[in-house]
């Protein structure tokens, strides 16, 4: 296996510090529901971790959740709640949407409001080491105690100087020096720290985090690409500089951003469609179809079009996976050069276009094998093993359930018609499944009759209420429309 490394700029060969793969992703700040740019990166990573395991690994994977800072303060007076009622209620929620897109639960999924001691202890840590200082109540990290700041994003200290700024109130020695632990304001949050009343900075929770959970050195650090500056880069510097231990992580993976038009989906630009609005419309595979069918580098652009197409690619795996057929008594097909593909694609830095690709051609020969008398059982089952790697589900976009009135009303009319055209036909009863094999029936014997008008309006009138008929060398089989 190989990793693309953001800090190195290469393609290196996977190789975990000890027996379990430790993978930190950085979670949700959760002030309002999930969108599916979010989804872009959770989806990814849950992948990557579906994929260790899969080839054999023990994965422990840790999930932050970022439930105080300051877009959750002030989101939290606006509602005129507390911050912990605003985060525990949109943190359930978001696990709730990461449970219906089929992403696992992490390992651990730690609150910085539950990490405040390792949090106080990892600051003072860095003031006893000579990183950072303390000024009425704040703690700032100095950046030029380190030569090699900017390493991960690839900015100098100079270029990072020309747009950095000293807030109104704050008394950082220098614009670079960022933020360890704030000083308590009125009716916020705050917890006790040797400078007095406070609560962390956004990145010093990551590393305490981090360290507690997964030790000083770990394999995997994922999220999204801007994330690199400042979260990540600053995550570096803090953790290296508290443990004196080099690398911190020793592959850092970044994800592309999913892009309504030109702009970032973002909270706080307001372009975005939440999770929960995404899957009204759409099933959890379409969406993981059409950001896996991107490489994970790589932006990627939402449209209506590409959603559809990504519907009807989850829909025919599924279609596959899930179809019922008589074993053909033919030559089996082989699935191996499909399985091989697929390993190698995902070996080759996650490329999960080319995994899928292998699954789609894999779909498309059950189909052509099966229709020529093949027996394609392993093969369909070497299909869903894989997709579900990639964390398919095989389940369509949720659907209203059938009305069975229709279809009773057009059984009672074919069973009539099909009677006094001297062809048996069976009674009618208050069961879905039941009529559909009474209709498939009767359509057969009627065609057997070559009554074939009429066996056409019970394909034309299962059609009008969103039944297809499709006819297959082992029968004909129905699906919704």
């Amino acid at each position: 296996m190989k990793i693309s490394d953001t800090l190195t700029g290469k393609k290196t060969d996977f190789k975990p510090i000890g027996d379990v793969v430790t993978m930190y992703v950085c979670g949700i700040n959760p002030y309002a529901d999930s969108h599916i740019g979010h989804a872009m990166s959770y989806i990814f990573f849950d992948t990557v971790r579906r994929y260790l395991e899969f080839r054999g690994y023990k994965v422990k994977h840790v999930e932050n959740v970022t439930d105080v800072e300051d877009n959750i303060i002030n989101h939290a007076n606006r509602q005129g709640i507390t911050v912990k009622e605003l985060t525990e209620k949109f943190t359930a929620r978001h696990f709730e949407d990461m449970d219906a897109l089929n992403n696992l639960r992490p390992t651990v999924a730690p609150k910085a409001t539950e990490t405040i001691p390792e949090i106080v202890a990892t600051v003072q840590g860095l003031i006893d080491k000579g990183f950072a200082y303390a000024v009425d109540g704040n703690v700032y990290f100095q950046v030029r105690k380190l030569s090699d700041y900017g390493k991960l994003s690839k900015r100098t200290l100079d270029q990072m100087k020309a747009g950095a700024r000293i807030e109104v109130g704050e008394a950082k020695q220098d614009p670079m020096d960022f933020v360890l632990w704030k000083a308590a304001k009125p009716d916020e949050p705050s917890w006790d720290s040797p400078w007095g009343k406070g609560r962390p900075g956004w990145h010093i929770e990551c590393s305490a985090m981090s360290v507690k959970y997964l030790g000083e050195q770990i394999d995997i650090h994922g999220g999204g690409q801007d994330l690199v500056f400042p979260h990540h880069e600053n995550e570096i510097a803090q953790s290296e500089s508290y443990t004196s231990k080099k690398p911190f992580v020793k592959y850092w993976m970044h994800n592309g951003l999913l892009q309504m038009g030109a702009d970032k989906m973002s909270k706080s630009l307001g372009n975005l469609i939440t999770i929960r609005d995404f899957l009204k419309k759409n099933s959890a595979d379409a969406l993981r179809v059409f950001i896996l069918s991107s490489y994970y580098r790589t932006p990627l652009t939402y449209t209506t079009e590409a959603i559809e197409a990504a519907q009807t690619g989850a829909d025919r795996l599924a279609r596959v996976v899930n179809k019922t057929v008589a074993a053909g008594k033919g030559k089996a097909l082989d699935a191996k050069p499909y399985y091989d593909r697929f390993i190698e694609a995902m070996d080759d830095d996650f490329n999960t276009p080319q995994a899928i690709a292998a699954l789609f051609d894999l779909a498309r020969d059950i189909n052509r094998a099966e229709e020529e008398g093949m027996n394609a059982a392993k093969a369909r089952e070497t299909l869903k093993e894989l997709g579900g790697v990639m964390g398919f589900t095989f389940k369509g976009k949720e659907e209203a359930p059938l009305d069975i009135e229709p279809l009773k009303k057009l059984a009672v009319s074919i069973t009539e018609k099909a009677k006094a055209a001297g062809v048996n036909a069976d009674a009618v009863t208050d069961d879905i499944e039941a009529i559909m094999a009474s209709l498939i029936s009767v359509r057969k014997e009627l065609r057997k009759a070559k009554q074939f008008q009429l066996a056409d309006e019970i394909r034309d009138g299962l059609s009008a209420v969103g039944i297809a008929l499709e006819d297959t060398p082992q029968g004909t089989v129905w699906k919704r429309k």
